[in-house]
């Protein structure tokens, strides 16, 4: 398949499906019966058995990083868009080997090694816990304490499951396994130290400190930079001794080549103007438009130079607020008159 190589159905007990590849996995609140989970190549099905309490995490991680590829893209011709009650849930989009493409592997990926990492400091999770390997000598001034967590084994976990069909020796999956390994590395390349003081009245006479992960908004706007970023990659042909197998070069060698940490892919994106069901695209018609932005999210470029429609819309806000001692704030209500500018 050209997908992350997992779907996830009916988590937490909505109908999520997170689909990134042809199958699906009931990852839900109920036991999880991995011999029940229709499309999972042999590798992913021990995975599931040998870890099958940290799978709700993986599904978690999924969700998280779509919704992230949502944020990052809500101002662009493609915004993300997904689709209900269909298992591949972006549709052709990501049949194609494009930037886009290349994104939505990495958010994803990245998504899964995040939450399994956090739900291991959280104590979800029987099978793993807090990181004392990456410790080092303290600082001044502080000492090591509380929970450092533990990206090595969340990536680990990401690792063996998303890239577990992405074992054939074609070009997409050498491009699909770059772009996973990407956005793991993201999450260890901003890992932060995190501290908490001790002392009387907050004096901070000792910290105690221990890696944590940011915010994976921090990741999406890392990755999201790496997508206007990402290289241009050409597909060669050469025999080996198991047969033909295809491996990526950059296009142009004026450019740098891509490291671990870049985004590659190796076909044009669609212009996502007009609907097209071949390509995935929705168009942009109807989609709201930002008519002082001269960027991809005014009104000229995000519809195509197709011109877009004005209408009023009038929103109830909170107004006039006044503080009170203590401690509690009153508001009125005003109605507002706003503009709203669509595509055509």
């Amino acid at each position: 398949t050209n997908g992350l190589g997992f779907y996830i159905y009916n988590y937490s007990t909505a109908k999520v499906s997170l689909a990134v590849g042809h199958q699906y996995s009931s990852l839900g609140t109920q036991p999880i019966l991995c011999g029940s989970i229709p499309g999972l190549v042999p590798k992913q099905l021990r995975f599931c058995r040998n870890y099958v309490e940290i799978m709700p995490s993986v599904a978690e991680g999924v969700k998280i990083g779509i919704q992230e590829c949502q944020h990052q893209f809500r101002g662009r011709r493609w915004n993300c868009t997904t689709i209900n009650d269909n298992l591949a849930i972006f549709g052709p989009v990501l049949d194609r080997a494009t930037r886009e493409s290349a994104f939505v592997h990495a958010i994803a990926s990245a998504g899964v090694a995040f939450a399994v990492t956090r739900a291991c400091a959280e104590g979800s999770a029987t099978i793993c816990g807090c990181d004392t390997r990456h410790k080092g000598p303290p600082g001044e001034g502080w000492k090591w304490g509380g929970c450092s967590e533990d990206v090595e084994f969340g990536s680990m976990v990401s690792r063996e499951f998303a890239d577990a069909r992405e074992n054939r020796p074609d070009a997409r999956s050498a491009m699909n396994r770059h772009n996973n390994e990407a956005g793991r590395t993201s999450l260890n390349d901003n890992m932060f130290l995190k501290c908490k003081c001790h002392g009387l009245s907050g004096s901070c006479e000792v910290k105690t400190c221990w890696w944590s992960q940011p915010d994976f908004r921090v990741i999406g706007d890392y990755m999201k930079d790496k997508y206007d970023s990402a290289s241009e990659m050409v597909v060669e042909k050469h025999k080996e001794s198991r047969g033909w197998v295809e491996t990526l070069r950059p296009k142009y060698n004026y450019f740098k080549p891509p490291t671990e940490r870049d985004l590659v892919y190796y076909e044009s994106s669609p212009n996502f103007c007009d609907p097209n069901p071949e390509t995935g695209s929705f168009g942009t018609r109807d989609r709201t438009c930002n008519l002082t932005s001269h960027g991809i999210d005014g009104c000229d470029l995000l519809c195509c130079g197709r011109g877009h429609n004005t209408r009023t819309e009038k929103r109830k806000e909170k107004c006039h607020c006044i503080f009170h001692w203590c401690c509690y704030v009153s508001c009125q209500e005003c109605v507002r008159v706003y503009d709203v500018h669509t595509c055509k």
